[in-house]
């Protein structure tokens, strides 16, 4: 099956759709860094809500937010990692965000080619997986959103998954360039705080944010999301 075929289409179609069932994520670009910011849904007490991890780290410089089925992106990161590793080898530097991108899309798109090229591996489906790729090189911060498909763009500010529609309503009404990184912080769980169903915490909320200062990526630990959600 290829995206050449009316079942490959639908398949895309189907994997669409299983990331706006998926947890709302939000990515948000200033001069000063990106932050990422997930809701996790907890959907019992007994689970440790440290296990269910929203956002990646890729390299030190790149990270991600992911919207839909957790075990495809799970396999879309390890090869982000991997083909950012190799490039830090063989040529002793950081890779572009916007090329670890294209590399993770290559990926996707190896449905539509009947597999990877090389190697004798049949992709049966596509991933059913949105991501928020967020990185620091030297031209400066960038977001940068993928789609089952195979198809790449670089916002501003984005979310998706399941509350993506009212969320990118209250980000074209409120996000503007000049926004400092807090004020993104600020933004991004006000966001969320409206359209998650329960109460936000530091447990059904997770955030993390790459800076220009140092190109360094970080999640944010319990203590830092509960004084993000103080300000609120």
């Amino acid at each position: 099956v290829s995206t050449q075929s009316t079942w490959g289409l639908f398949q895309i179609e189907y994997a669409i759709e299983a990331v706006k069932l998926g947890s709302t994520a939000i990515g948000i670009q200033t001069s000063e860094g990106i932050v990422l910011a997930a809701e996790k849904r907890v959907t019992s007490t007994l689970v440790d809500h440290e296990s269910m991890n929203k956002i990646e780290e890729i390299d030190s410089h790149i990270g991600c937010v992911m919207s839909g089925l957790t075990a495809d992106a799970r396999t879309l990161v390890e090869h982000a990692r991997v083909q950012c590793q190799n490039h830090r080898f063989q040529y002793d530097e950081q890779m572009r965000v916007e090329a670890c991108t294209l590399g993770i899309c290559d990926l996707s798109l190896g449905f539509g080619e009947g597999g990877r090229k090389g190697e004798g591996h049949q992709m049966s489906r596509p991933f059913g997986v949105a991501l928020l790729i967020a990185g620091v090189d030297e031209t400066g911060p960038s977001l940068w959103h993928t789609e089952p498909s195979g198809t790449y763009f670089k916002y501003e500010c984005k979310s998706i998954g399941a509350g993506s529609e009212g969320a990118m309503s209250a980000l074209q009404e409120q996000y503007h360039k000049s926004m400092t990184l807090e004020e993104a912080e600020t933004l991004a769980a006000q966001i969320l705080k409206q359209v998650m169903e329960e109460k936000i915490t530091p447990i059904n909320l997770e955030m993390a944010a790459v800076t220009t200062a140092d190109r360094c990526f970080r999640v944010y630990k319990a203590d830092k999301l509960e004084q993000i959600i103080k300000r609120l």
